[in-house]
C-alpha cells in the first residue's frame, strides 16, 4: 500500500527544490547527492500535485482559444477560414454547439491542431 504525501511534506520538498535548484544545473553529474535530492524531492512534488491538482484534458473550446490566441487570429478571420459564421465559432468557443466532422477537420487544418487532440484523445 502506498503512503499518501501530505501537506506539510509537499511544502517541505518545495522549499528544498528552492534551495536546491541553483546548486545543480544539466552539467551536474546525476550521482551527485543534491541532485538525487532534487529528483526525490521533485517526484515528491509531482506524486502530490497529481493527487490533489489533477489537470485534465482541455475541450473543444479551450483548443480552439488557445489556438487562435497563439496565432493572433480573430475570431471572424477563423470563422472565414472554416466557412462559418462569426456566431457559429461562438457557439463552439461557449460550448453551445460542436463542430460537424467536416469543420472539425477544417479546425485542425487551419489551427494545425492534431486529429488525436480535437477527439480528446
Amino acid at each position: 500500500m502506498k503512503k499518501s504525501i501530505t501537506k506539510a511534506q509537499y511544502e517541505l520538498a518545495l522549499e528544498r527544490i528552492e534551495m536546491l535548484l541553483p546548486l545543480v544545473d544539466d552539467n551536474t553529474p546525476t550521482t551527485d547527492k543534491q541532485a538525487v535530492e532534487l529528483a526525490l524531492m521533485s517526484d515528491i512534488v509531482i506524486e502530490y500535485e497529481k493527487e490533489h491538482f489533477p489537470i485534465s484534458k482541455p475541450n473543444i473550446a479551450e483548443i480552439i482559444e488557445l489556438s487562435l490566441e497563439d496565432r493572433g487570429m480573430s475570431k471572424k478571420d477563423f470563422a472565414k477560414e472554416i466557412g462559418v459564421s462569426a456566431s457559429r465559432v461562438s457557439d463552439y468557443l461557449t460550448g453551445r454547439s460542436e463542430p460537424t466532422l467536416k469543420i472539425a477537420r477544417l479546425i485542425c487544418k487551419v489551427l494545425n491542431i492534431p486529429p488525436a487532440v480535437m477527439l480528446g484523445i
